[in-house]
């Protein structure tokens, strides 16, 4: 059986390639017929120890299948979480485990490894991602529809599940606008279904994005970096803002229209860090106000129709700032728009993109266990 040193090697392994994983995202685990090691909300993969991880009892979770929650998606998600605080090990106190705890659970493989790769979120977040994974994967891949992440996804997964042929597991399981869920007995079967994964998605794919080109801040940009970093900053000081040109995010910004396929969410991972939807500003709309009062009138617009600021900005003809009372806010938000940039050109291959639905976006958004993970994310 595989162990807890292997375990930790996959994690950061898989943890430490942006191909698959960024900044906080992904989850891992390891699993005995009595204890559950699973990834601890608000740690990274790419520096994982044994401690990041939290041991849980698999009895009581097994309980949890059995119990009666509130219909309400805020309320029973947090009576679930409750109990699954109360599955943990003694010991484990301080710790608090993954949302997808329970499905880590359920899976019947010793290893599950739950990453993000732009490649495969290039199909889950298609339009024509159902019918493409049967093309591509067959019956070696599960397909679940687009839900809430946590608990309904655990009973989405376990009824699909139930449903399949005894002794036939799925060893790769796709979430639609969400990732994919690897689970095998050994750390070789890991890699090797990673590897035939993404090797039969980059078979498919149009065209990669292009990121050459790369322009320093300039004119334009950088007036409007000190307007950004003010708006973006608190009380205490201004935020940070950081400035992106290249190839791909030139024709993105030319327009509104050409903005399009980057102009929501495509995974929770995108709301979390980079924001439910950026802010495009098209800046030759009222030529008769400068740069900064347009800015200003869109910001304050954002911000009163969604209940918090933007933490990417797009300025048509210019390029897209990543905004946020930190640095290390600002570039996560940049990076997470970077790999929504990566998964709206792997689309191309399987229909064009696809966003998260009006209700899933508004889930994430106002989820506590979201907000618990940005906050310590920084």
């Amino acid at each position: 059986m595989a162990d807890i040193a292997e375990l930790i090697t996959l994690s950061r392994y898989y943890g430490a390639d942006p191909d698959y994983v960024i900044a906080g995202g992904g989850n891992t685990s390891l699993k005995d017929k009595t204890t559950l090691w699973v990834k601890g909300s608000g740690t990274t993969l790419a520096d994982i120890t044994a401690g990041g991880f939290v041991k849980m009892d698999r009895g009581r979770l097994a309980k949890i299948w059995g119990k009666t929650y509130p219909e309400d998606p805020a309320r029973r998600e947090a009576a679930v979480l409750t109990d699954m605080m109360a599955a943990k090990m003694p010991g484990e106190e301080q710790k608090r485990p993954s949302v997808e705890t329970l499905l880590h659970d359920i899976l019947p493989f010793a290893l599950v490894i739950h990453t993000h790769p732009a490649l495969v979120n290039g199909l889950t977040c298609s339009a024509g991602g159902a019918g493409e994974a049967r093309n591509v994967f067959g019956e070696r891949a599960l397909w679940i529809p687009e839900v809430n992440p946590g608990y309904t996804l655990s009973w989405a997964v376990k009824d699909v599940l139930d449903a399949r042929r005894p002794g036939d597991p799925a060893v790769i399981i796709l979430l639609q606008n969400h990732g994919v869920f690897v689970g095998a007995d050994t750390p070789e079967e890991i890699r090797d279904t990673y590897r035939y994964i993404m090797d039969a998605l980059g078979s498919k794919i149009i065209r990669k994005p292009d990121f050459s080109g790369k322009t320093p801040q300039y004119g334009p940009s950088g007036e409007a970096a000190v307007v950004l970093a003010d708006l973006a900053g608190s009380p205490s000081g201004p935020g940070t803002v950081i400035f992106e040109r290249n190839r791909e995010i030139a024709a993105l910004v030319e327009d509104a229209a050409a903005f399009y396929p980057v102009s929501s969410a495509f995974t929770p991972d995108h709301i979390v860090y980079s924001g439910s939807a950026p802010l495009f500003i098209d800046t030759g709309k009222t030529p008769e106000k400068n740069l900064a009062e347009q800015i200003g009138e869109a910001w304050k617009t954002y911000r009163e129709k969604n209940g918090r600021p933007p933490k990417i900005v797009a300025l048509r003809g210019i390029g897209v700032f990543g905004a946020g009372p930190s640095e290390k806010a600002a570039r996560l938000a940049l990076e997470l728009f970077t790999d929504a940039v990566k998964v709206a050109v792997y689309s191309q291959a399987f229909g064009g993109p696809r966003f998260m639905a009006a209700d899933k976006i508004d889930f994430i958004s106002n989820w506590e266990v979201e907000h618990y993970r940005s906050k310590v994310s920084g």
